[in-house]
């Protein structure tokens, strides 16, 4: 693809290291932010995959007209003004899509520019995946895990939405066939759900040796085979079934928070029940649906207190317990007064209804 651009634009520069960054653009509301952003990107991608291989990093405004996208030439990107430069994110409770979409187009000076993936089902897992979660770990780095919940539920929204839409044949993630709401909304949800079961210093570590490996390289070009190789070579055995659901089968969950409660100890802390429901499907490319054994590893939480501001929860106990039955019950321990609790809180996991995975606690009789 190519891209012509030609206005009488203004320019705002910022730099990096030594790396120049520049934004032309016509409307300048969240110019800075994009500088902000694209500073921190090049931190976080340089410092965990590779080093930015150009002087320079360009941003172009074009007009709504020619579309709402933002796309990635070598140390060049045409966007949208409709998807950034007249976008209101004064209100913290938003997403900030102009953060986001700035380090996704960043990311794929890695994912599309230094590895290219084969011409072959799943080659947009390279690109778009890749860079959905390069761009996911910029925004936790940002705003925090708990904030993670409102980009992960679009996400996760978008892809149930879609299914339904789906005329040909809804491919596993690792078979994927141009449909971006596989590639985009699953593959946030997978990789960041890979990230927190393994660890994001071990997948980082992993896309690093990939890159080393695979990077400006020509033929034989990576599938996503070899990218599950290597992800399979990093996790431990309890592990290896998470990732044959993730990238290789259509998995999708159904887990509900039911009444749960808590009682004041004589220590000032709390003790709260947490009552669960969990049920596991695989789906198959037509979208038919059959139940599976459940044995798998999910946060259940305990909240406190929104913030006011932002809307966020404290959280006052995460952790990943053993599900294994379709009711379970959990006993925790915190340090203030609960107010809401349940399971996979931040919606990580492909849940079909995921607005019922948390409910307010009461306090017991």
């Amino acid at each position: 693809f190519v891209s012509f651009l030609s206005a009488d634009y203004e320019r705002k520069q910022g730099s990096w290291n030594g790396v120049n960054i520049e934004v032309y653009y016509k409307h300048d509301y969240n110019v800075d932010r994009m500088i902000e952003a694209s500073q921190k990107s090049l931190e976080y991608f340089s410092t965990n995959f590779s080093p930015y291989p150009y002087r320079q990093y360009r941003i172009f405004e074009f007009p709504r007209q020619r579309g709402t996208f933002a796309q990635s030439f070598p140390n060049t990107i045409p966007f949208s003004e409709a998807i950034g430069f007249n976008a209101d994110i004064r209100d913290p409770r938003n997403i900030d899509y102009v953060f986001y979409v700035t380090a996704h187009e960043l990311a794929h000076q890695w994912w599309g520019h230094q590895v290219a993936g084969a011409d072959v089902q799943g080659s947009a897992v390279l690109t778009e995946t890749l860079s959905q979660y390069s761009a996911l770990m910029i925004m936790e780095q940002e705003y925090g895990a708990a904030y993670m919940q409102r980009f992960l539920k679009y996400e996760l929204d978008n892809y149930l939405s879609s299914r339904g839409t789906e005329v040909l044949e809804e491919m596993p993630l690792y078979r994927v066939e141009n449909q971006g709401y596989i590639h985009y909304r699953k593959g946030s949800l997978v990789l960041y759900a890979l990230k927190d079961y393994l660890g994001e210093d071990t997948v980082n570590g992993m896309l690093r040796d990939f890159i080393r490996e695979w990077g400006f390289q020509g033929p034989p070009y990576p599938t996503t085979r070899d990218l599950i190789t290597r992800f399979r070579a990093v996790a431990a055995p309890e592990y290896q079934a998470v990732i044959t659901d993730l990238f290789e089968k259509i998995v999708l969950f159904d887990l509900r928070a039911e009444d749960s409660a808590y009682r004041e100890l004589d220590d000032g802390r709390f003790e709260v029940t947490i009552n669960t429901t969990a049920r596991k499907f695989e789906a198959d490319g037509s979208g038919e649906e059959r139940p599976v054994a459940m044995d798998a590893l999910i946060d259940i939480a305990v909240l406190g207190e929104e913030n006011n501001a932002t809307g966020i929860p404290e959280v006052l106990y995460i952790a990943k317990q053993r599900i294994y039955q379709e009711s379970q019950t959990f006993k925790v321990t915190v340090d203030k007064r609960p107010v809401s609790a349940g399971i996979d809180p931040f919606n990580k996991l492909i849940d079909r209804i995921p607005d019922d995975n948390v409910k307010p606690v009461t306090e017991e009789d």
